[in-house]
């Protein structure tokens, strides 16, 4: 099966990680999102197979058990995974997937499979990452000082990523977000395929 770009892109909590996501999906229509399975209730209009596959505990660690998970992790009191059929389909279909996941699962899923490419989105500074999160007035103080501490932790991880854009600028990041995937899909392992056939005419 010829493999796709595995893209995923990391970051805390209000660093405009999903904003920067959506924006490259929009760019780019070879690309899309992986659809994670979630223990977390659903929120809003989420849909089920659309934002997340809702499934309970009991299901979610039978599938871990099973191993068909490409990464799994628990953030914040909730489990979240690949499933690496999703991998599987997508590449069938000749698509490429976007991962927008915590560091746990990058470092999962870079170890399952070693060509993809993960992406770190950083604020400028912590000072300016707190203001977006009292910002987005959806978080108790206590909550934000979690996230803070949380994000520390989670920018220290920088040595498992490939790339880091810092989110001073959304154009700015959006742009250089969508140049890290660009140059993805013209390394060797997504390339050599076609050029093997060149080779063979």
């Amino acid at each position: 099966m010829a493999q796709g770009v595995l893209l995923i892109v990391c970051g805390p909590s209000g660093v405009g990680k999903t904003s920067l996501c959506d924006n490259l999906l929009k760019r780019r229509p070879r690309l899309t999102l992986s659809v994670s399975y979630t223990t977390r209730e659903r929120r809003g209009e989420e849909e089920d197979g659309v934002d997340y596959h809702f499934v309970d505990e009991d299901q979610f660690q039978a599938m871990r058990e099973a191993g068909e998970f490409a990464e799994s992790a628990e953030v914040h009191g909730n489990w979240y995974g690949t499933s690496m059929s999703v991998i599987e389909a997508a590449w069938q279909r000749g698509r490429d997937l976007l991962f927008d996941i915590d560091y746990q699962g990058a470092r999962q899923l870079k170890e399952r499979v070693p060509t993809a490419n993960a992406v770190l989105i950083a604020p400028p500074d912590l000072i300016t990452l707190e203001e977006r999160l009292h910002g987005r007035a959806t978080d108790s103080d206590e909550v934000i000082e979690e996230r803070l501490s949380a994000a520390r932790h989670e920018l220290a991880q920088y040595e498992l990523f490939d790339h880091i854009v810092e989110n001073d600028d959304f154009d700015r990041a959006a742009g250089v977000l969508d140049s890290i995937y660009v140059a993805t899909r013209h390394e060797r392992h997504i390339q050599a395929r076609w050029l093997d056939e060149i080779l063979q005419q």
